[in-house]
């Protein structure tokens, strides 16, 4: 087989990543909407959403080819930290529009969502405070500020540490698995508590004073640790905490941001206002890399403090511009959509936790969910892993009723026959 012979050579030619040829041994040709085809010429019916950067279907959205092509022409590479142009302005103004937050806000271009973590690290930092806190089970990328942050496995972290000092690590309030063995889908607000207790009464008493706090990192719905989504009041009990020693709150929207949960950002779902956010994959369209963070005005940098070469690629703002047009377009369908998925998924898990087009189906044993996730590949509907033992699913917010009804029928005969 075609598919073999390039999968044989690419672990030959290729670092060893996250790449799994025995459960997902897929070569991918081309994409079209909401599906994808193999070298074979199989096609699949894509829950993936290549990791939430394809969240406009492959290899995109008709608008934002037409933008790419029409933009690439004219100027692609602007050198945007040393000159000025006007994409690159017209998508700042977009996220500092529409971004939650009544105040002054600015905005830095990278490349992806660990370098505008590291962005973000500098910000915080630049308030004269030197630690961080974070959340197990978190993600925040791979560069070494920001893995520094991660604790989502303890693969992500193996042999190449220490890392960057002063970061601290707090329980996240996961109403399925947490250290007090709590349900907090029962008793959320005994959970919210738990966490912040443990941050005020332990932490900030026995490890690090809290005026010495820079900041609370933290994704609104964790993505790489399972999907998991906090009780509803969390975020607004935690943004009380950091507003009473002036710790700033740095909210991760690389994965979840750009329509994912029915909101262009999902803290909106949370009430809750961050100091700091960070985006990146959905933000290009499937088209470009491209990472954002936006931050309060008074945070800005010192002149020369930080910087890159190609952040504000005008190709890459012109396409996240329009990007940001079509989801918010996009966003009541994506909640109607979501509703199908909230009633055909349930019970088809030992937990099954979502809202929008997120969702996470967890499963006691790693054994049932590499099963279901192996078997539904064969029966041409894509899916991966997240957490300890959850599967991610997350269609793109293109997808139409008929096809969210076909990926579902595959996956709920996949599970009856795997269970």
């Amino acid at each position: 087989m075609l598919s073999r012979k390039i999968i044989e050579e690419s672990d030959t030619y290729l670092a060893t990543s996250t790449r799994d040829p025995e459960l997902l041994p897929l070569v991918i040709d081309h994409g079209e909407g909401i599906w994808i085809y193999d070298v074979e010429g199989d096609k699949y019916l894509d829950f993936t959403s290549g990791i939430g950067v394809n969240n406009l279907g492959w290899p995109s959205h008709p608008e934002v080819i037409k933008v790419g092509i029409e933009q690439m022409q004219k100027l692609a590479h602007a050198a945007a930290n040393d000159f000025y142009n006007i994409p690159q302005l017209e998508l700042a103004k977009k996220l500092v529009t529409y971004s939650p937050g009544n105040f002054q806000k600015k905005v830095f271009f990278s490349n992806s969502g660990t370098e505008a973590i590291e962005a973000s690290i500098k910000i915080v930092k630049n308030t004269g405070r030197k630690y961080i806190i974070a959340f197990l089970g978190g993600f925040h990328g791979r560069t070494f500020g920001s893995i520094s942050l991660t604790a989502s496995k303890a693969i992500q972290r193996s042999i190449v540490g220490p890392f960057m000092p002063g970061v601290i690590h707090v329980p996240y309030p996961n109403p399925y698995r947490n250290p007090w063995h709590i349900n907090g889908y029962e008793n959320p607000d005994e959970l919210i508590n738990r966490v912040i207790e443990f941050i005020e009464d332990y932490i900030f008493v026995n490890l690090v004073p809290p005026d010495e706090v820079a900041g609370i990192f933290f994704e609104p719905i964790q993505g790489e640790g399972g999907y998991v989504i906090p009780p509803k009041n969390f975020f607004a009990e935690l943004q009380k905490l950091a507003k009473k020693y002036g710790i700033l709150l740095v909210d991760d929207e690389v994965q979840m941001g750009l329509g994912r949960t029915g909101k262009l950002f999902a803290i909106e779902n949370f009430n809750a206002v961050p100091d700091v956010i960070t985006l990146a994959k959905a933000l290009g369209g499937g088209i470009m890399p491209i990472g954002a963070t936006i931050f309060r005005k008074d945070l800005d940098f010192k002149p020369g403090m930080h910087s890159n070469t190609f952040g504000g690629n005008a190709l890459a703002c012109a396409i996240g511009s329009k990007v940001i047009d079509i989801v918010k377009d996009l966003l009541p369908h994506v909640n109607e959509i979501g509703k199908i998925f909230a009633e055909e998924l349930q019970g088809l898990a030992d937990d099954v936790r979502g809202i929008g087009l997120a969702w996470g189906l967890e499963y006691n044993e790693r054994r049932t969910r590499d099963r279901i996730i192996g078997e539904s590949f064969k029966r041409g509907l894509l899916l991966l892993p997240a957490g300890r033992s959850a599967i991610r699913v997350i269609p793109p917010l293109v997808i139409s009723e008929e096809e969210a009804k076909q990926g579902l029928d595959i996956l709920k005969k996949v599970i009856k026959v795997v269970r």
